[in-house]
């Protein structure tokens, strides 16, 4: 294994100083493990907090800003962050109008989070969660019951939090966050495995001639394994994939993401980012806005997910709203 790290038990630690060291809009508590922003937030404003295991950088920390998150919660990598974190994080960001959960479905997390909003609540604050679940890949996984929470989850903290940014309820924000879940599929394969600091070697198998088809983001068995063919054909299945769940007509609009899982050439990413508007061109779907680089990664994989957010006028809105985070900004 060669990484770039000083040990593995200080992994995320040590990436937790640098965050700070390079983002003076952030507030890091290193040995708390959570993120907030420098600023207060506002009185009468929704506060968003998300979190979930570290490896998937930029998400969670990266969208803490304004416009996305107020706090994230990292925990070790690919594992859950505990109630405690979450709940120090929703204290410490809590504006008085309460504060939305946004939770990646994976069991740990599900269970961690439903503890701190429930701790949350027995300290006057009021709670929202919001679960995303956009993987059609798979269904009850090695780790989650149900659907696999990934890409979308970007797209839920971007919308829900230029909501809570323009002054929505906590009703209405999470409303809007179950909204934009539901609105989005997503789709991964991998090229390679990942290798986590504390194994020091790949998690899984996987020959170089073949690929995993429906991978998740912590290197969780897809749908088969299949040999390694032109990117055409391999994005054709993946958006088939999302397609076939949930179908769009000519005349729709979609908000698409290619993501990058830490180990792709952005060059790459860009020839499925082409397949896909071509594949999207013909049925008549146009992309109204897009996304094509890292940003729900999975340490050091190569290989691509897709994201498609059925959008209208209102969703667009929101999304073209001004954000202002290490991982993501525009309009600012």
């Amino acid at each position: 294994m060669k990484k770039l790290i000083n040990s593995p038990d200080d992994v995320v630690a040590d990436a937790l100083a640098g965050i700070a060291a390079a983002h003076p809009s952030l507030r890091v508590d290193v040995k708390a493990r959570v993120i907030t922003r420098a600023a207060q937030t506002k009185v009468g404003k929704v506060a968003l907090v998300s979190g979930g295991g570290s490896g998937h950088e930029p998400l969670h920390g990266g969208f803490v800003g304004p416009g996305m998150l107020d706090a994230a919660c990292p925990g070790e990598v690919f594992t859950s962050p505990v109630p405690g974190q979450m709940l120090a994080a929703a204290l410490a960001v809590d504006g008085g109008a309460g504060v939305v959960l946004v939770v990646k479905n994976y069991t740990g997390d599900v269970l961690n989070f439903q503890m701190a909003a429930e701790l949350a609540a027995e300290e006057g604050v009021s709670v929202e969660t919001v679960l995303v679940d956009d993987d059609v890949a798979v269904q009850d996984s090695t780790w989650t019951a149900g659907r696999r929470g990934t890409g979308a989850t970007l797209f839920v903290e971007k919308i829900a939090g230029a909501a809570a940014e323009r002054g929505d309820s906590l009703a209405e924000v999470a409303a809007l966050g179950r909204r934009v879940n539901a609105a989005s599929r997503s789709f991964a394969v991998a090229l390679t495995a990942v290798t986590t600091p504390a194994a020091g070697r790949p998690g899984f198998d996987l020959p170089d001639d073949e690929i995993e088809v429906g991978v998740g983001i912590h290197g969780e068995p897809g749908r088969s394994r299949e040999k390694i063919r032109p990117a055409r054909e391999i994005v054709a299945d993946a958006v088939a994939a999302i397609l076939a769940d949930q179908p769009l007509e000519s005349g729709e609009e979609v908000i698409a993401m290619v993501n990058g899982l830490g180990g792709t050439p952005l060059l790459e990413l860009y020839i499925v980012f082409g397949e896909v508007a071509s594949l999207l061109e013909a049925r008549g779907v146009r992309i109204a806005r897009n996304l094509v680089g890292d940003y729900v990664t999975s340490l050091d994989m190569a290989g691509v997910s897709i994201t498609l957010c059925r959008a209208d006028a209102e969703l667009l809105h929101l999304w073209d709203a001004p954000v202002n985070t290490p991982g993501l900004r525009w309009g600012v």
